[in-house]
């Protein structure tokens, strides 16, 4: 694949982004604000749906917009328009300076925000080679996409696909009254493919998946062999073949090896909303849930067993998280969550951080639109692969003689404290002997949180590190959607309950 480059949007940039800058924050220093911040946004959006190999759906929208957050008297303000105009600019100040004074009778607690440096005049833009709407010609698109699908579809045993793409290009100017100004691009791509088997005669059939990750990348990763996508095409058939024939799972509990296309959900379902300071405070408990994972039990809590290392970012080229500034001014970085199976750190905002005097933010505000409040939100979360040893999955598999090898992401259920989880998958194998044997089916795993972690024996080595992602991790009400990466190396888990599908929902 052709070496990324790193290129901010040139139209975004013909917009007046000094003038409005100029305009909104001079009217916040006029109203004497205790910080001010102007964004302005442009997202584009693409979603293509292939069914079979018609067309069945195919929109490109473009939004705009921007909004001024302010500090107003220890109070939060904020509004947002969408005329691209200086005097809008302004106007918009003084709306969230209005709205933070009508707010201040209700308010029991003062806003106090972390400390940043400031950074002047900064740019950032994530690696891509080629721009998907700039670049990229629609027939071109729609022809790949419609060979993929005519490839997938002539497998035997193959009576249904669908094939998708969805791409994004995010811009956002920053600028608040610390002196802080940023303008960042950033290009994320998920094609999917997906193959069904129709048992007419019994009314029945089995889907496959593919588990090609959604990438920080241009269009150039649809057609490299990074997204695995001709790989996948080959192999589909041949494991959903395996799937139809394959018998139902016996319930019980067994040792689990599960591959990193599997295991990055429960990671972030698991570990990456539950260290979010803002649920572990109960912000969230309205809508989203809370977290086990309270305050009082920061670096003490037993997470997982030792093997357990698990990071936060925002400064991987890889990660749909990663940027260089976040939606409040706080440079990407990365730090620790979860070291040698120990609560260690959360992800914060400047607010959050500040609240418990944790010191500089993490740098995990965003907000999806100019239209939406920046909330604290999910970073790159990631499980770290063995530093001494490459183990493999065979390694792994070789020190069970009766469990389940699990492969892909499926279906999961989680409750609000991010505590009492389920999880499926998409491909599932018998373990006899330290031997992958035959493929079963009908698969769910149950746990608890820390039950989950703490029976982890051992993780595999960089050669089995999966680099997944999630475009539409929700949150906040008004409810809001954001990019996060997950990088999970293969691991061994003891003891692990499991569930039989069909049976838990009543069938036979």
């Amino acid at each position: 694949m052709t070496s990324a480059t790193r290129r901010l949007d040139a139209g975004f940039l013909s917009l007046p982004l000094t003038e409005l800058a100029d305009a909104a924050l001079a009217a916040c220093r006029r109203l004497g604000v205790d910080y001010g911040a102007l964004r302005v946004v442009q997202t584009k959006r693409q979603v293509i749906t292939l069914r079979n190999t018609d067309v069945e759906s195919s929109a490109t929208t473009t939004e705009s917009g921007l909004s001024v957050r302010v500090v107003h008297g220890g109070v939060w303000g904020f509004a947002a328009g969408v005329a691209i105009t200086p005097a809008e600019a302004a106007r918009l100040a003084e709306r969230a300076v209005a709205v933070a004074r009508v707010s201040a009778p209700t308010i029991t607690t003062r806003v106090e925000l972390a400390e940043e440096p400031v950074y002047a005049d900064r740019t950032w833009a994530s690696p891509y080679v080629l721009d998907p709407f700039d670049d990229v010609e629609e027939s071109h698109k729609l022809a790949v996409l419609t060979d993929y699908a005519e490839r997938l579809l002539a497998a035997d045993g193959v009576d249904f696909v669908r094939v998708g793409l969805e791409a994004v290009r995010e811009n956002v100017f920053y600028a608040d009254t610390f002196g802080t100004t940023t303008t960042q691009t950033r290009v994320r791509i998920l094609p999917t493919l997906s193959a069904t088997s129709v048992d007419r005669a019994r009314g029945s059939f089995e889907s496959m998946r593919s588990v090609c990750p959604a990438a920080a990348a241009g269009w150039e990763y649809v057609e490299s062999a990074a997204s695995g996508l001709t790989e996948e095409i080959e192999r589909i058939p041949i494991w959903l073949a395996e799937k139809v024939k394959a018998p139902s799972v016996e319930p019980g509990r067994y040792d689990l090896v599960i591959d990193g296309s599997n295991l990055f959900l429960t990671i972030h379902e698991s570990i990456g909303h539950a260290t979010e300071l803002d649920r572990a405070l109960g912000y969230e408990a309205a809508y989203a849930g809370t977290s086990f994972a309270t305050v009082d039990q920061l670096g003490t809590l037993h997470y997982g067993s030792p093997v357990m290392h698990v990071t936060a970012d925002r400064d991987t080229d890889w990660g749909l998280a990663s940027v260089g500034w976040d939606d409040e001014g706080v440079a990407g970085q990365h730090w620790d969550l979860i070291r040698e199976g120990r609560l260690v750190g959360y992800q914060t905002d400047r607010a959050t951080a500040a609240t418990l005097g944790l010191g500089r933010s993490s740098g995990a505000a965003y907000a999806d639109s100019a239209g939406h409040v920046p909330i604290q939100r999910m970073c790159n979360v990631s499980l770290q692969p063995d530093p001494v040893r490459d183990t493999s999955v065979e390694d792994l598999v070789s020190r069970v003689e009766r469990g389940i090898y699990i492969f892909g992401d499926n279906s999961w259920s989680i409750d609000q404290q991010r505590y009492n989880f389920q999880f499926t998958g998409q491909r599932f194998v018998s373990i006899e002997n330290g031997r992958l044997t035959t493929p079963l089916r009908d698969v769910a795993y149950q746990a608890t949180t820390t039950d989950f972690w703490r029976s982890m024996e051992a993780v595999g080595g960089p050669s089995t590190f999966y680099r997944a992602g999630i475009f539409n991790c929700g949150k906040g009400q008004p409810g809001q959607v954001s990019p996060a990466s997950h990088g999970s190396p293969a691991a061994l888990f003891r003891g692990v309950t499991i569930l039989n599908t069909v049976h838990e929902a009543g069938g036979s």
